[in-house]
Formats: C-alpha cells, sequence, structure tokens
C-alpha cells in the first residue's frame, strides 16, 4: 500500500528490507539493560492487544519507526512491536531463563489496501530475527453450531479463500523454498502443548478449521452456509498470509481464534466490528492466562 510504505525502500528486494528492519530492531533491544532477544512471538488480533501491555522491562517500538513495516490502520490494532519478558513467576524456560516475548500489537489485513505479500512482511521480520516459533491470535466469527461467543480455538487447519497467496512473484531462496509444504502448517505438537497448558489452567480450548476471507464486509448467511459445507468451522480475513510465510521460513505456528461473534444466520442480529472489539476483550484474560504458560514451552521447541 504505497500511501504507508517508506518509499525510500521500495527499490530493495524483501529480504534486505526485511533485514534492515530486524537490525533496526535488535539495536532497540540491545539499548534495553539486561534484554536478551525474543525466543518466541505473538501476533495479537483484534481486541486482543493488552497481552503485550504485561510483558515485564518493554522496549517499545511504534511500526511507523521500523523501516519498511506496515502500518496497521484497523481499529483495534494499536500498530507496536513490543519486546519484553513474561512476567509470571511461572513463565521461566525448562533451561532456568527468563523467557523474552516479541509481541506484535496489531496486524496488518490486505482489506486495508494491502497485498498479501504486504501482510505477511512482520513475519519476514520475525524470521530475520531468528525467532522459530509464533503464535498467531484473531477475532473470529463461529460457524460450528457449538461455538459461542467468548470461545478460544485452537486452529487446526485452514482453508484460503482471499483469493491471493503472499508468495505469489519470484521466490527468494534465502527465505524458502519455491513450494512449501502445507500439510501441517499449524503445528500439531504446539496445539498439544497449548491443549496441555489449558487443561492445567481450567480453560475450555477447542480445536476447528480456519477460513480466511478478503472482508472487509462481513459474511452473508448464504456464504456461510457455504463455508460450513466445505468443512469451516470459523471465519476471518487475516492469519493465512501469515501462516503462509511462516510455513515457508520454516517457523512453527500455533494459531488461535477468539469467537467474537456468532456467524451471519446463525444469529439473530447484526454483526458489527464494536461487537467483536467487545467480545475479544472480554476473551483477553483467559487468552492471556494460556499465553503466559504456552509461550514458555513454545520457546523450547524446535518446530
Amino acid at each position: 500500500m504505497s500511501s504507508h510504505a517508506d518509499v525510500r525502500h521500495q527499490a530493495l528486494d524483501e529480504y534486505t528490507r526485511a533485514e534492515s528492519a530486524a537490525l533496526t530492531i535488535r539495536m532497540q533491544i540491545s539499548k534495553a539493560s539486561g534484554l536478551a532477544a525474543p525466543t518466541v512471538a505473538v501476533v495479537l488480533g483484534s481486541g486482543l492487544g493488552t497481552f503485550a501491555d504485561s510483558l515485564a522491562d518493554p522496549v517499545v517500538i511504534p511500526y511507523g519507526e521500523i523501516p519498511n513495516f506496515p502500518r496497521s490502520t484497523a481499529t483495534g490494532h494499536a500498530g507496536r512491536f513490543v519486546i519484553g519478558k513474561l512476567s509470571s513467576a511461572k513463565t521461566t524456560s525448562e533451561s532456568g531463563g527468563e523467557t523474552v516475548v516479541a509481541a506484535l500489537q496489531g496486524r496488518i489485513h490486505p482489506y486495508e489496501g494491502y497485498s498479501s505479500r504486504e501482510a505477511g512482511f512482520p513475519v519476514r521480520v520475525l524470521g530475520r530475527l531468528g525467532i522459530p516459533a509464533l503464535v498467531l491470535t484473531n477475532a473470529a466469527g463461529g460457524i460450528h453450531p457449538d461455538y459461542r461467543p467468548g470461545d478460544l480455538v485452537l486452529i487446526s487447519d485452514h482453508i484460503n479463500l482471499q483469493g491471493t497467496n503472499p508468495l505469489n512473484g519470484p521466490n527468494d531462496d534465502r527465505f524458502g523454498p519455491r513450494f512449501p509444504d502445507m500439510s501441517e502448517a499449524y503445528s500439531l505438537r504446539y496445539r498439544q502443548l497449548a491443549q496441555d497448558s489449558a487443561r492445567e489452567l481450567g480453560i475450555p480450548l477447542r480445536e476447528g478449521v480456519y477460513a480466511a476471507v478478503p472482508g472487509p464486509s462481513y459474511e452473508t448467511p448464504a456464504e456461510i452456509r457455504y463455508l460450513r459445507s466445505i468443512g469451516a468451522d470459523m471465519v476471518g480475513m487475516s492469519t493465512v498470509p501469515e501462516t503462509i510465510v511462516a510455513r515457508h521460513m520454516g517457523i512453527g505456528i500455533l494459531g488461535i481464534s477468539c469467537v467474537a461473534n456468532s456467524a451471519a444466520g446463525m444469529h439473530q442480529g447484526k454483526i458489527t466490528h464494536e461487537e467483536v472489539l467487545a467480545t475479544s476483550e472480554r476473551a483477553a484474560a483467559s487468552l492471556g492466562a494460556l499465553l503466559r504458560t504456552v509461550l514458555p514451552r513454545l520457546a523450547e521447541q524446535k518446530d
């Protein structure tokens, strides 16, 4: 989206632009006393950004201060890159060290005018920072009849209906192969760790298939019936470009959807973004508790 891009860097290839952004972030981390490089990252979706505020000794970088980094414009997405330590006493890794997390408060959506490749660019930067594990969260519409607003659902697989792919165009082998495998886009081992964590905390945690659509208009009842018929349990407008880019780079993915509303035709009444944000904010406490438990465990894994 040219109106938000740093035009001075448009001539640079994507790898160089990602490395430049990562270098700026590394420099900011190096200025912070006692803060190590992050070993795990999380992208916080609509209304779910408060988790980043709980990190201790944070380094906070607005997206606009990171070279080449696209800016979030959607309501409920603060647009800040936060690096900090998990504050709970239970969040030390098995090796005894503190877990340092990179938390992205807000994401980029294709409906904002960005390409699918641009929507995945923040994950390119995470990859150049050497982060091997990534949690993607989002607010989604519930299609499965048993889902209720506020439920947390692990993404077991996705259906890409956005009409594009962030890997379209020439492939840069420095990032990954031309034809990356997607047979286990969302790590089974990560999901098992998340289920174990949820059971320990007493948090109900479902699993389902996420359908990604272009947006920004919400789906019609007929579209929801179609999505249900092809195996979707929830629907949203994000996450898939980031997942594809991450798997291209060999980054392990855990996806968590917050069911923010029942999808069109599944209940009476209209769907509003205000409803989505309000429900997500109510579920943020449960999500935060889950993240504080599972992130250190993911940091110990190698997908």
